[in-house]
């Protein structure tokens, strides 16, 4: 598999971000991927996404919110954030011609595509997946994050560690049941909301991201089929 391309996307009046394209050959489908708050898109954990999603067929770009790329600890509004992620779409779309899109992220990244995704369509994406859906904020239980999901009408993938104190399973299961046949979550057992799992589990971080990527493209595959 070839290194990721360094690309630039153009987002309005914030200035252009850095993005990474990585293309394998014969991709089936592509995955607009942003990162979480506090780490940018070369994190390892975004990047072993974007290589193990290769391996499997589907392309990736990842990419910066404007205020990671200015080096700042303070994200972005939403407004400013919802724009990074459409003009995010509107270059895989360019840069993957007739490919299905899905689009998505960690954390964070998750829940600005949401967001974008449910004040307006997303051209050309057929799916949402999360990484770490952030339901609420550690140690302040409330499924008010969740309200706008029902604004979103493609399908979504949740993909959520059982020990994850920013997702009490609790609010989450209900939050997944309203939205219906569209939402599918997939509990990751004893993971945390950075998908570790201790060791005293038997299991270890990169079997977690195996049985997390494998259900990604099994997802992505059904979604695409219809």
């Amino acid at each position: 598999m070839k290194e990721a391309e360094p690309l630039k996307i153009e987002v309005g009046s914030a200035g252009a971000v850095s993005a990474l394209l990585t293309r394998p050959q014969h991709a089936r489908a592509g995955f607009v991927f942003a990162h979480g708050a506090g780490a940018g898109m070369t994190h390892a954990f975004m990047a072993a996404v974007a290589s193990g999603l290769a391996e499997r067929g589907i392309a990736t770009l990842r990419y910066q919110f404007p205020y990671m790329e200015k080096g700042s600890k303070r994200p972005d509004p939403p407004g400013i954030a919802h724009a990074a992620v459409r003009a995010a779409v509107a270059a895989a779309a360019q840069y993957y011609p007739g490919l299905p899109l899905v689009a998505g992220g960690k954390s964070f990244g998750a829940r600005m595509t949401s967001q974008a995704q449910a004040k307006a369509p997303l051209d050309g994406v057929q799916g949402l997946a999360f990484f770490g859906f952030p339901l609420h904020p550690a140690g302040k239980p409330s499924s008010e994050r969740a309200d706008h999901l029902a604004g979103v009408k493609v399908p979504m993938l949740f993909l959520q560690g059982t020990g994850d104190k920013l997702a009490g399973l609790d609010l989450l299961k209900p939050v997944i049941k309203k939205l219906g046949a569209r939402a599918t979550l997939h509990l990751i057992e004893g993971a945390d909301h950075s998908f570790h799992v201790p060791a005293r589990s038997g299991r270890k971080d990169s079997d977690v991201m195996t049985e997390m990527l494998d259900t990604f493209v099994a997802w992505c595959d059904t979604i695409n089929s219809k």
